[in-house]
C-alpha cells in the first residue's frame, strides 16, 4: 500500500510541477502557440495545483521521498504566488472615479457583485432570457444578414438600463458569437445589464474597416431598439476580447471617421458611453512586430485565405456543421497582416495608423477599461501601457489592469474557477455598474 501511495504522490507532484511551471514560460509567436493553451490551463488551474502540490509535498515528507516533497512544494509555491498576484487589489477606481465611487452603485446591484477578486467556484446565477440569431442588420444591396444574441436580465432582476455590446475574439478571421462566453454573460445579466453578443463579419469576407462598420451598425440598431429591451440609448458600452476589443476601441474612439463608417449609418448617433478591451491590440504595427510577422511573412508566399490544406480531419469532425462558420476552413495566413491590411508597416504606415486605436486618442474618447496579461503572445503589453498613458495625458478616464504571468485569452479558460478570469470580471462588473449610473 505504501508503495502505491508513494507512486501516486510522485505522479501527483510531477503533474502539478509540470503544469505550474508553465506559468514561468513567456511564449512568443509563432512557436509559442504550441504552449499557449497549456499555459492558459495552468493559470486557470492554479488553485488546483496549489492544493495538489501541497498534498504531494506533505505525502513526500511523510514517506521520506525528498524529490516528491520538492516538486510538490515547487508547484504549491508557484501556484499560490500566481493566485495572489493576479488577484491583488489596485486603487485605480479610486484614482479615476474618486474615493466615493462605491456609493454611486445601487446597493441592490452591489450585492450581486463578486465580494472579492477571486472566490473559488463562480456560481451560475439565475437563468437569463436569451433571444438567439436576432437579425440586427441586412447589408444594403445584398441578402447578407448580420446576427446577434440578445441576453436579457432574468425574471425578477431590475434592468440597469445599460446595454453591453460584445464582440468576440477572432484574430479577425475565426470563431463566432456564443463561444465560451456564457458564464460571463450569465453573470452580467444577473446584475441587470443587457448583453448583445454580435457575430460580425470576418476576413476575408470583409477587411478591418468593414468589421468596425459592423460594430457601428450594432450601435445604431441598439439605439433604435433600446426601449424595447429596457435599455437606455445613452448607456451603450462596447467591449470584446482580442480582435473584438480592437474593433470596439476603433468604433468608440472614431465614431464618425469617414474611412471607418459605412454609408448606411453615416449621420447616425454612433457615440457610446464607454468601451472595454480585453487584450485587444491598440497599435497594429506593434502587434505586427510582437508576433514576429516581420520574420514569418516577409519573404515567403502567402496562401489564399480560404485555402487550408493542413487543418486536421479531426478538427473538422469536432466542429461539425460549424467548421466553416467558425473560420477553420481558412489558411493560417488568413490572420496575417499581409491579408488583413495588405502590406508591412514600413510600406503602409498610414494604413496601420488608421486601423490603430492609439492614433484616434483624444480628449473626447469615452471612459475605457483595458485588461491584459503581461505574457500576452499576441498583444504587446508595452504597447498597451503606452496606449493607457496616452489616454491619461488626453484626460480620458482609463483603468489599465495587467495580470502577471498571464497569456492571451485567459478569460475564456475555465472562468468558473480561473483567478485571472474572475479578477477581470470583478473589475468589469464595477466599471459597468459605474457606467450604468
Amino acid at each position: 500500500m505504501s508503495k502505491k501511495l508513494n507512486a501516486f504522490a510522485g505522479l501527483l507532484a510531477l503533474f502539478s510541477a509540470a503544469l505550474s511551471s508553465l506559468l514561468l514560460v513567456r511564449n512568443r509567436a509563432p512557436r509559442g502557440f504550441a504552449l499557449w493553451f497549456p499555459k492558459l490551463l495552468a493559470g486557470a488551474l492554479a488553485p488546483v495545483t496549489a492544493v495538489t502540490g501541497t498534498v504531494s509535498a506533505l505525502l513526500g515528507l511523510a514517506m521520506g521521498a525528498p524529490l516528491t516533497a520538492l516538486l510538490g512544494s515547487f508547484s504549491a509555491v508557484l501556484s499560490v504566488l500566481y493566485v495572489r498576484q493576479v488577484t491583488a487589489p489596485h486603487d485605480q477606481f479610486d484614482r479615476v472615479f474618486g474615493p466615493d465611487w462605491r456609493r454611486r452603485i445601487p446597493p441592490e446591484r452591489a450585492a450581486r457583485m463578486l465580494p472579492s477578486r477571486w472566490r473559488g467556484w463562480l456560481p451560475a446565477g439565475p437563468e437569463p432570457r436569451v433571444d438567439r440569431d436576432v437579425v440586427f442588420w441586412t447589408l444594403p444591396g445584398t441578402g447578407r444578414k448580420l446576427l446577434c444574441d440578445i441576453w436579457q436580465p432574468p425574471a425578477g432582476v431590475r434592468p440597469s438600463g445599460l446595454a453591453f455590446l460584445y464582440f468576440h475574439g477572432s484574430a479577425w478571421t475565426m470563431l463566432d458569437k456564443d463561444y465560451g462566453t456564457r458564464p460571463f454573460f450569465r453573470y452580467l445579466t444577473g446584475q441587470g445589464h443587457l448583453v448583445m453578443d454580435v457575430a460580425y463579419r470576418l476576413s476575408p469576407e470583409t477587411a478591418i474597416p468593414g468589421m468596425v462598420g459592423d460594430v457601428k451598425r450594432a450601435v445604431a440598431w441598439m439605439k433604435c431598439n433600446a426601449a424595447r429591451y429596457g435599455a437606455n440609448p445613452e448607456k451603450i458600452v462596447l467591449g470584446g476580447g482580442s480582435a473584438g476589443g480592437h474593433i470596439s476601441l476603433l468604433a468608440a474612439y472614431a465614431p464618425n471617421h469617414p474611412d471607418l463608417t459605412p454609408v448606411d449609418v453615416k449621420g447616425e448617433d454612433l457615440s457610446v458611453r464607454a468601451v472595454i478591451s480585453e487584450y485587444g491590440p491598440s497599435d497594429l504595427a506593434a502587434c505586427y512586430y510582437h508576433t514576429n510577422q516581420d520574420k514569418t511573412t516577409r519573404n515567403r508566399p502567402v496562401r489564399p485565405a480560404k485555402e487550408n490544406p493542413g487543418m486536421a480531419r479531426l478538427m473538422r469532425k469536432i466542429m461539425g456543421d460549424r467548421y466553416e462558420r467558425l473560420g477553420f476552413d481558412k489558411s493560417m495566413d488568413a490572420g496575417s497582416f499581409l491579408h488583413l491590411i495588405g502590406g508591412h508597416p514600413d510600406e503602409m504606415l498610414d494604413r496601420y495608423a488608421l486601423l490603430s486605436p492609439v492614433t484616434h486618442v483624444c480628449a473626447g474618447c469615452p471612459p475605457t477599461l483595458l485588461i491584459q496579461g503581461e505574457d500576452d503572445l499576441i498583444t504587446s503589453v508595452e504597447a498597451t501601457r503606452v496606449f493607457a498613458q496616452k489616454l491619461r495625458e488626453a484626460g480620458v478616464p482609463v483603468i489599465s489592469v495587467v495580470f502577471p504571468q498571464t497569456d492571451h485569452g485567459f478569460d475564456l479558460m475555465l472562468p468558473e474557477l480561473s483567478p485571472s478570469a474572475q479578477a477581470a470580471l470583478y473589475d468589469i462588473e464595477r466599471f459597468l455598474a459605474l457606467m450604468a449610473c
